[in-house]
């Protein structure tokens, strides 16, 4: 493996050196050139987070999977190392294919999928998918160990294992899709890391929820154990499941040697445009927190001529509220970020538009917008000229009692709409963070959320307030420019 390393790392500081930083984020974890996809190996060891990435460091296109490696000591200030894995062996021939991290002896240890092609590159009708374990002693270099587990009889697409521990024992989620093209998880155990025996199947598809269940995760959340994994295959249903594939969680009750007790069907975790391939992991102080890709397969990636492609979103913490309904809001950590306040009074508009004066590159914005207006639609130009002409919208639709955003107008390449329905209450409760290329908008402290990216043209950085055929009440707006969260 050091020889494919030091060429992939040569290739990378030769690619890096063309990056343009137009819509390089400034808030969101990205590689330091090349391609970028799931979020892997995610982990709080040895007194630092480290997250691991599906990366191609030759090329700004999806390619032979490495995994690219980021550090922090904080959560907020992340600075890039080594790659550390590459194809190459006879297991991984094709793809270091997504996977976890735990520590386990003082090592830390990485469970991932290698991938081979068994007919033409890309040819997915004939390939093997085996789960492979490598280790470190410092959390920078690792070592190979092979594979530990391979497919069930008849079954190809086999990948994405999560690993935890569970009581002396550890446990694993794979996603897998059947000879009759069903998603299904499936369930392991191990005292080692290296002896796998299957466990009863944790979960499957009825016909039309998916084809293959990607990048599980299985977790205890509150008083449940939330399954979370990406389908693909869902068919669109009037405003839901938009995306190409998608991802979100199954809530139930579970015990070790138990069946998984679903409570509730299949939702959606996030309302943007792109989100994918979301991962857990547990911070230092316990909290569940979690990152996801904030891109989507066959999308537009304008940043692809600048020689990178891909992001994560911002650190989210997940809870469980009375409803049994999974929030997420961002990290209380990223409030190190803002430099700076600033705050308006209460105002109301009447069939206008009012510009905030702001700097829309890397920006926190804190909203209050009373939904007892008369307005037909009211909300906010965000990344926008001061004219309004171009701009993403996120804005209350009164008369279809949805929260909607339009990236229609948004800068290179990107469309279309998503919305959610109106929480109950009197008032709206936006957090927007806004950075080069993204958005991402957490509503009512996470009730909902959308993670879109957007790549604005010159002079499409501004923020302004709009009311149309109507007025609404604007009780309060605090925004902070933020700092970079690169070293």
């Amino acid at each position: 493996m050091k020889t494919v390393l030091l060429q992939a790392h040569h290739a990378l500081e030769c690619l890096q050196s063309r990056v343009s930083r137009e819509y390089y984020p400034q808030l969101h974890l990205a590689p330091p050139a090349g391609w970028m996809n799931d979020p892997n190996g995610l982990i709080y060891f040895a007194g630092a987070y480290h997250v691991f990435y599906q990366h191609h460091p030759h090329d700004e296109n999806w390619g032979p999977m490495h995994w690219g490696h980021a550090r922090s000591t904080d959560l907020v200030h992340w600075q890039h190392l080594p790659i550390a894995l590459a194809p190459g062996a006879d297991d991984d021939r094709d793809g270091c294919f997504s996977g976890s991290a735990v520590a386990h002896n003082g090592e830390l240890c990485l469970l991932y999928t290698g991938h081979v092609w068994l007919g033409e590159s890309g040819d997915d009708s004939r390939i093997r998918e085996v789960q492979c374990l490598a280790t470190s002693t410092d959390g920078v270099h690792f070592t190979k160990q092979g594979a530990v587990l391979a497919a069930p009889e008849g079954i190809q697409h086999f990948r994405d294992p999560k690993v935890w521990k569970e009581g002396n024992d550890w446990m694993m989620v794979v996603g897998a899709r059947t000879a009759d093209d069903l998603g299904q998880v499936l369930l392991y155990r191990s005292p080692d890391l290296r002896h796998w025996t299957p466990e009863p199947v944790l979960a499957r598809a009825e016909p039309g929820q998916g084809y293959m269940w990607e990048c599980p995760d299985f977790f205890p959340l509150g008083d449940r154990h939330l399954l979370l994994f990406s389908p693909q295959g869902m068919a669109a249903e009037g405003y839901r499941f938009r995306n190409l594939h998608q991802s979100g969680y199954l809530l139930g009750r579970w015990q070790p040697g138990q069946a998984f007790d679903i409570e509730q069907p299949f939702v959606e975790l996030d309302a943007g445009h792109d989100f994918y391939a979301p991962q857990t992991f547990t911070a230092a102080d316990g909290r569940r927190l979690l990152f996801g890709w904030m891109d989507m397969w066959e999308s537009p990636m304008p940043s692809k001529a600048h020689y990178w492609a891909g992001a994560f979103t911002l650190p989210r913490e997940l809870s469980l509220d009375d409803q049994g309904r999974v929030r997420m809001q961002p990290a209380r950590e990223l409030t190190a970020l803002r430099q700076g306040e600033e705050r308006w009074p209460s105002q109301t508009l009447t069939s206008e538009r009012r510009p905030l004066g702001l700097d829309a590159h890397t920006l926190e914005l804190q909203i209050t917008l009373r939904l007892s207006a008369s307005a037909e639609r009211f909300g906010l130009e965000l990344a926008a000229t001061a004219d309004g002409s171009r701009g993403a919208l996120l804005y209350v639709d009164a008369q279809a009692g949805r929260l909607v955003l339009d990236r229609s107008r948004a800068g290179l390449e990107v469309s279309g709409c998503r919305s959610v329905p109106l929480p109950a209450g009197p008032l709206l409760e936006l957090r927007i963070f806004i950075d080069h290329s993204s958005l991402e908008v957490f509503v009512n402290q996470g009730e909902a959320c959308f993670t879109s990216r957007i790549y604005p043209l010159p002079g499409e950085r501004t923020v302004n307030l709009f009311a149309e055929n109507g007025s609404v009440e604007i009780p309060a707006v605090h925004a902070w420019p933020l700092g970079s969260i690169w070293r």
